[in-house]
């Protein structure tokens, strides 16, 4: 069936977008309210979302080969239900501790039903034919932070900050969690999965492809555009603010991204024929620093953020299909579950990372200091990945 007229796909797709606004976007959303309502410093409710994202980072693996043992559906579902869940106990906290384990349980939550285990799902589901899937998926979810940032402040700003977490609650238990059981069926019609992993296979693979020099620097390089990105997301408001910017502005700004990593993908569906997914994927890495360069110079024109915004979001969202065709391509199929989890552990842990590190180089040499860094990384994350490209392309992958 093609993808576009599967409703299950659509199903995904949806869901996707609520969890991602509601898991990940709705922290940096938040910041600035949380810091003015329980007067911690930005360091001090950044931890969170680091330690969120180290242990969504940590459990990757390990949900992955639950993914590669069949129970892909079921972890959706269910971690869907449990972020929820949290999102209506992070409404009855008072305490920094408190909130920091209300987002440690999150952590867990993201690491069961983003993008990454959904995409593993699809590819242990579907095989070579899970890139329309994905790409369709991430064409909607692409919205998440467009839908995250607006409709957060919107209610928080009538109500409060709470009452924008109990709606993203209701979001991801009473519909998205649903969607994921919905989408993730199997019809009658479905071919069994190519490379069903329910003898542990899959760690045997993994143990293998970590013998490989390819896998680190993709690692590293993937790694490297997480760490750029985070702190975008979760500096980008303060960092309009710190440079004048009227909130209003900032605000729609930093919710162009999404709509950008739309865009970004459109254009890649346009031009994959000709230039193939490993091309594309080199060249996001490129726009990627191009940006942050871009975003330096906006300090004296101000509407070049704008255009950051464009080469910023189109870059990462290409991203999102390009790391698990990618990732295929050059390492193989075989426990792809396993593989993906390991791979994206240096990926989300560098999410995780980057809202303290971005803190801390802040608080060393202000935003201008932050700016270098996303530079800075991006360009080592491209030296790695074209490493990767030649060390696969002189030993291919045998599946």
């Amino acid at each position: 069936m093609n993808v576009r007229s599967d409703p299950r796909i659509w199903c995904l797709a949806v869901a996707e977008t609520l969890v991602w606004a509601g898991f990940y976007y709705f922290f940096p959303a938040m910041l600035l309210r949380w810091e003015a309502s329980f007067g911690w410093s930005k360091a001090e409710i950044t931890l969170a979302a680091t330690l969120a994202l180290l242990i969504s980072a940590f459990v990757a693996p390990r949900f992955g080969s639950l993914i590669d043992r069949g129970h892909g559906r079921a972890l959706l579902t269910c971690s869907a239900i449990l972020g929820g869940v949290m999102l209506g106990v992070l409404t009855q906290v008072d305490s920094r501790p408190a909130f920091i384990a209300v987002w440690i349980v999150l952590g867990v939550a993201m690491g069961g039903c983003l993008y990454e285990p959904c995409f593993a799902f699809l590819t242990h589901r579907r095989g070579v034919q899970a890139k329309s899937a994905i790409t369709l998926i991430t064409l909607v979810a692409g919205f998440a932070g467009t839908v995250s940032f607006p409709l957060a402040n919107v209610i928080a700003a009538a109500v409060d900050w709470r009452a924008a977490a109990w709606t993203f609650a209701a979001l991801a238990i009473l519909v998205a969690a649903p969607l994921f059981w919905i989408g993730g069926r199997r019809a009658a019609d479905d071919p069994e999965p190519t490379f069903a992993d329910r003898n542990g296979g899959g760690r045997a693979v993994l143990r293998g492809r970590m013998r490989q020099p390819a896998f680190w620097l993709l690692a590293a390089g993937f790694a490297m555009i997480a760490l750029n990105h985070g702190m975008v997301v979760n500096h980008l408001l303060p960092l309009l603010d710190e440079r004048g910017v009227p909130a209003a502005l900032a605000v729609l700004a930093v919710s162009l991204i999404g709509p950008m990593q739309v865009v970004g993908r459109v254009v890649m569906i346009a031009t994959e024929r000709h230039l193939g997914m490993v091309t594309i994927c080199g060249v996001t890495f490129l726009m990627m620093a191009l940006a942050g360069g871009v975003l330096g110079a906006a300090a004296s024109l101000p509407l070049l953020v704008y255009v950051f915004v464009a080469l910023q979001g189109s870059g990462y969202g290409v991203t999102s299909i390009t790391r698990p065709v990618v990732t295929a391509e050059l390492l193989g199929r075989r426990g792809f579950g396993a593989v993906s989890g390991a791979l994206a552990l240096p990926f989300v842990a560098a999410t995780a990372l980057s809202p303290s590190a971005g803190s801390l180089i802040w608080s060393w040499g202000g935003y201008d200091a932050v700016i270098a860094a996303l530079v800075i990384t991006v360009l080592f994350g491209f030296l790695c990945f074209v490493g990767a490209v030649r060390l696969a392309r002189l030993h291919p992958p045998e599946d």
